[in-house]
């Protein structure tokens, strides 16, 4: 038997988008989503600089309180940053029609950041035990460095919120968080790594690998309620 390859829409936001109000866009998406009423959704952002606390957040890992607004998230995780030059991919796909469980869909979003950074030449790496993508210092006894972080939640089987990459992010801004909880280790970013290119065409490799990791054919869309 031959698998339908669903379309699903993507949308891709050229403004700074504020954090609230991506948030309550997704919620809407996703009842939609549910209801049949709309598509699964792939969205493409950026935010201005501000720290979310996931729901395993712990206070004392916000280490400098009044440098930018801290909102709280209904994503799994802990600290993280958002600003300009750190690519958002918000993932809004019904797990009821796939046969996955949040692990092996978190692995699959991995798996496509990883394929992505190959096809840049970057060389990444997964640390057991901890969520996301890593890059290996060059420095000897250098702990890996972070370039890509997940962080989800699911609603009537419904994923939302997503990827975080850095492109080209003030990696300064993370000082003030002990980030995703992980103390020994830094973050780096395509920048740093020597790695410029337009953001539109890191979207299109990305995307790219998105539909070839979950089997989708994809549709540009401006419409993101």
């Amino acid at each position: 038997m031959v698998m339908k390859i669903k379309e699903i829409e993507y949308a891709i936001s050229r403004d700074l988008v504020n954090y609230p109000e991506s948030v309550k866009i997704m919620e809407k998406r996703i009842e939609n989503i549910s209801s049949k009423k709309k598509s699964e959704l792939i969205w493409f952002l950026e935010h201005p600089s501000i720290y979310t606390a996931g729901t395993s957040a712990d206070k004392k890992d916000l280490l400098k309180k009044n440098i930018f607004p801290v909102f709280k998230s209904s994503r799994g995780g802990e600290y993280t940053y958002h600003g300009p030059g750190q690519r958002i991919i918000y993932i809004m796909l019904d797990l009821r029609e796939r046969n996955y469980d949040i692990r092996s869909f978190v692995n699959a979003l991995e798996n496509s950041v990883m394929d992505t950074l190959n096809d840049l030449g970057v060389k990444s790496l997964l640390i057991k035990g901890k969520v996301g993508v890593w890059i290996k210092s060059s420095i000897k006894n250098q702990s890996e460095k972070k370039i890509s972080s997940i962080g989800l939640r699911v609603r009537k089987g419904i994923t939302f919120h997503g990827i975080s990459i850095n492109i080209k992010p003030n990696l300064d801004h993370f000082n003030g968080i002990i980030s995703c909880g992980n103390k020994n280790n830094g973050v780096t970013s395509l920048k740093e790594l020597g790695i410029m290119l337009p953001t539109e065409k890191i979207d299109e490799i990305l995307l790219k690998n998105l539909k070839k990791r979950f089997k989708i054919n994809t549709k540009l869309t401006q419409i993101l309620s």
